[in-house]
C-alpha cells in the first residue's frame, strides 16, 4: 500500500531562452509547487498527498505541466489560480479537472484530442 493517497509532480524544468518549446519554470511552476503544498497543508492532507517539483515531464510547451499519481491524469497550463480547484475537484473530489486536463493514461481513462504524445 502506498503511503499517499495522491502524489502531484509539478514540472519545474529550465531551458535556455532559445528553446521553442518554452519551459515551465520561466512559465512560474516554482509558485505552483508551492501552491500545492500550501493548499495540501490547508487542507490537512499533509501526510497523504504529496506534491513536489519534478524533472521535464516533457510538456512544457503547454507547461505548467502536472501529473496526478495514481491515477496518471496530466493538466498543463496549470496556474496558482487553479491549484484550489485541482485539490477540491480531482484530490478531495475524486473528478479530474477536465479544462486543464492533457493527457489521461489510456490504460485508466481516455486521451483528450488534441493533446497526447508523438
Amino acid at each position: 500500500m502506498s503511503r499517499f493517497t495522491h502524489h502531484i509532480f509539478v514540472c519545474t524544468n529550465e531551458r535556455p531562452d532559445t528553446d521553442t518549446r518554452g519551459c515551465c519554470k520561466q512559465k512560474g511552476s516554482q509558485h505552483v509547487v508551492e501552491a500545492f503544498k500550501a493548499e495540501i497543508h490547508r487542507r490537512g492532507l499533509k501526510g497523504k498527498v504529496r506534491a513536489n517539483s519534478s524533472g521535464c515531464l516533457d510538456n512544457c510547451a503547454q507547461g505548467v505541466s502536472v501529473v496526478v499519481y495514481p491515477e496518471a491524469v496530466w493538466y498543463g497550463g496549470v496556474q496558482v489560480s487553479d491549484v484550489v480547484e485541482i485539490v477540491e475537484k480531482h484530490i478531495v473530489g475524486g473528478e479530474p479537472v477536465e479544462r486543464l486536463q492533457l493527457y489521461r493514461d489510456k490504460a485508466r481513462g481516455k486521451e483528450l484530442p488534441g493533446f497526447g504524445f508523438a
